[in-house]
């Protein structure tokens, strides 16, 4: 017995101890660093001995897929081919809900939480970070709100609702992420890393024991994530005659890596270890493009808690609702959470489906930004969704992320607006809700006194100043008059119109939004794109683009191509919140939006080596990808056969000639424009080992600039 009880411990240790190798501080006497005439800074020398715990290259969704290994290869010549590639990573989500089909019991618990929850008049939290953050405010956002604002059209079902229910709804379900509504738009740098503002949100919402907590993290090891739940599991813990079973119906964390690849990692073992926590873990292996969770991780998150949320919902109304009234809401029959997990593989067969269109956009969405061209995306059901893509794609291919009502000129290549008449209402209309900042009063304190670390508590200072109410009025998706003004179409430009069920048919009302929009940009000379999900058949959809080009024909001139059109049915049969339509459009974005970068060179194999490092995880993140792009290169047989064989870099030098790109680049992207640290560390390692002599980050960055990291890769190793 005393051995069984060993073995984790065993494991623990030895899965650190890979974790670590390589890893040791790296020598000032460095053959690599001499070469460099590089001393190591003192930020990584401090990283690499003391951040292990952020050093996450081991986790699962960290490695590279095989399906995908050589994506960037792929695009340049068959951009149908390389989508279906990604594509074919989520055949792993299909698996991975078989498997929770064929063993529900933790769903069908949570799904039945969330109904007491509403019963008892309690509330419901649901937290994360970064994507999973955005996922929380969606399930607010897009789902649970607009459900409940919608039954109030109908008087005689929201009085037996509001009687047995009550009125407030809409607001018993509060989304939130690291970071309150301005880290939508982008990643506060220093609130990731902190448990302790995982635990001050909390405070800040007013959750309380007896509430339901769900945290949400990709990997399983994000630390305001854990600071969340573990805060949580704390107010049972402080009530007299605490048992773990009363807080493990009412706590859940959800993640996605194997939990032997966690325990390494202190915080991820102190909640994988708790017994007074349900996990839910829904791993499907690693992401299209490596590490980015935004994709698979969070698409089944995504689809596995609206799951449950819809259940719930139904459940709570078929106890006073009739038949056919539950038929008027959406709900045509019996809502079955275990049927809703087999029939994501259905959503993706017909996304597979509809392939061929969607590659037409991508090459046309990144010919517009080869072109120095914009694109603007345009969503009122869909808002929400169209936007957590755009937003995601600055961080992982190292974008300027959206522009600032400051900014003289438009600089991000993306920007997304909303049947609004100003930048209030379209937050209002974004959120369902007025927008919420993190208080600097409250917060500021707790991090002055309580964070230990001088970088995290300098960083989670300056980030607090970038967090508050004020924020909203810096960014206006609106399709209103600053925008038109200063932001409108240009020729070459690009728009994109995104519909759900039934907004098809706002795009032939001559008085919608949505055909403003569409001859706004057909009239300036702007390429057109329409992506649409609906519950129509093929003959309908055929009819549908016939009577949409019909229209608009006559704002076309003779030599400007008619719209884009991807249409794909997903139906909305028996789904209210539109859950299916809501992610087979994430997941068609995902693809596309990663294959437009891919095609930019924005990805080197299937590796995000544009990705920003802007956090510990990050930075971490980032040293792995230059550790394993150099080493791969010098493995090479025509590199060696060029330039001899050398003993590969150290996890420690890599480190620490990042770091030193981060400090030439801080304040040069003036001049430097999105450059990437990893990429100019690359370059600048493998140059000084080629040509056996120092290489500066100015002889750096001019190759980078001329020939793009992807170009430069291909020279070396001819």
């Amino acid at each position: 017995m005393t051995g069984i009880l060993l073995i984790p411990t065993i494991l623990v240790v030895i899965l650190t101890l890979l974790a670590r190798q390589g890893q040791e501080p790296v020598s000032a006497q460095s053959g690599l660093l001499q070469l460099l005439g590089l001393e190591v800074p003192a930020e990584s020398l401090d990283y690499v001995q003391n951040k292990t715990q952020f050093q996450l290259h081991t986790l699962l969704t960290e490695q590279r897929h095989p399906r995908t290994w050589n994506l960037s290869e792929r695009i340049k010549t068959d951009i149908p081919a390389a989508l279906h590639m990604l594509f074919s990573v989520d055949e792993d989500i299909v698996n991975r809900l078989e498997e929770l089909a064929d063993s529900p019991r933790d769903l069908l618990r949570l799904s039945s939480e969330i109904k007491n929850t509403i019963l008892s008049g309690r509330k419901i939290y649901i937290y994360g970070c970064g994507a999973t953050g955005r996922l929380a405010k969606q399930m607010e956002s897009t789902f649970w709100r607009p459900f409940w604002n919608s039954l109030c059209q109908d008087k005689a079902i929201w009085l037996k609702v509001e009687k047995n229910l009550g009125s407030d709804l809409a607001e018993k379900l509060i989304g939130e992420m690291t970071g309150a509504d301005r880290a939508l738009i982008s990643s506060l740098e220093g609130f990731e890393d902190l448990q302790l503002i995982g635990r001050l949100q909390l405070l800040d919402h007013g959750v309380e024991k007896g509430d339901l907590v769900i945290c949400v993290t990709e990997g399983g090891e994000t630390s305001s994530v854990i600071g969340t739940i573990l805060a949580a599991l704390e107010q049972w813990k402080e009530a007299p005659g605490y048992s773990p079973e009363q807080s493990r119906q009412k706590l859940y964390f959800v993640y996605n890596n194997p939990d032997d690849r966690l325990r390494p990692f202190d915080r991820s073992r102190s909640v994988l270890e708790e017994p007074g926590i349900t996990r839910i873990n829904l791993t499907t292996g690693p992401m299209a493009i490596t590490g980015s969770t935004r994709m698979q991780a969070t698409t089944i998150e995504t689809y596995v808690l609206g799951a449950a949320l819809q259940a719930a919902v139904y459940d709570l109304l078929s106890g006073f609702l009739s038949g056919k009234e539950l038929q008027r809401i959406g709900f045509t029959r019996r809502y079955d959470l275990v049927e809703t997990l087999r029939d994501f593989s259905r959503i993706l067969s017909r996304i597979k489906n509809a392939v061929p269109g969607i590659a037409e956009w991508t090459a046309l969405e990144a010919d517009t930004y080869a072109g120095n061209h914009f694109s603007t995306y345009f969503a009122e059901k869909a808002l929400i969704t169209v936007f957590i893509d755009s937003t995601e794609r600055s961080p992982t291919f190292r974008l300027f992320p959206l522009d600032t009502v400051e900014e003289p000129i438009r600089r991000c290549w993306i920007q997304v607006w909303t049947p609004a008449a100003s930048r209030r209402q379209a937050w209002l209309n974004f959120l369902g809700r007025p927008f919420r900042g993190l208080r600097e009063d409250f917060y500021r304190p707790h991090f002055e006194e309580e964070v230990d670390d001088p970088y995290l508590r300098r960083a989670a200072l300056e980030s607090l100043k970038k967090a508050g109410n004020n924020q909203q009025e810096l960014y206006d998706f609106s399709f209103a008059a600053f925008n038109l003004e200063k932001r409108g179409p240009q020729p070459g430009d690009l728009g994109v119109v995104v519909s759900l069920s039934p907004e098809e048919n706002k795009l032939l009302d001559p008085n919608s939004a949505f055909s403003r929009f569409v001859r706004l940009f057909l009239e300036r000379q702007a390429r057109l794109v329409m992506v649409g999900l609906n519950d129509l058949n093929e003959k309908q959809i055929v009819a549908l683009k016939n009577k949409i080009n019909d229209h608009y024909r006559t704002f076309l001139n003779q030599a400007q191509p008619a719209p884009v059109q991807v249409w794909l049915n997903l139906g909305r049969e028996n789904d209210p919140f539109l859950l299916k339509q809501n992610v087979g459009l994430k997941m068609v974005l995902n693809a596309h939006s990663t294959a437009v970068m891919a095609r930019l060179g924005r990805v080197i194999g299937n590796t995000m080596t544009n990705v920003s490092p802007s956090n510990l995880k990050l930075i971490g993140r980032a040293t792995f990808l230059i550790q394993s792009h150099v080493n791969d290169c010098l493995r090479q047989p025509e590199w060696i056969k060029k330039y001899g064989r050398r003993q590969e870099i150290s996890y420690g030098e890599a480190n620490a000639v990042l770091y030193d790109s981060i400090e030439f680049l801080r304040d040069k992207q003036s001049v430097a424009g999105q450059t990437a640290e990893v990429a100019l560390s690359i370059i600048r390692i493998l140059e000084a080992l080629r040509l056996k002599k120092g290489v500066t980050n100015e002889e750096a960055l001019a190759i980078l600039q001329q020939v793009g990291l992807a170009g430069y890769l291909q020279q070396v190793q001819r």
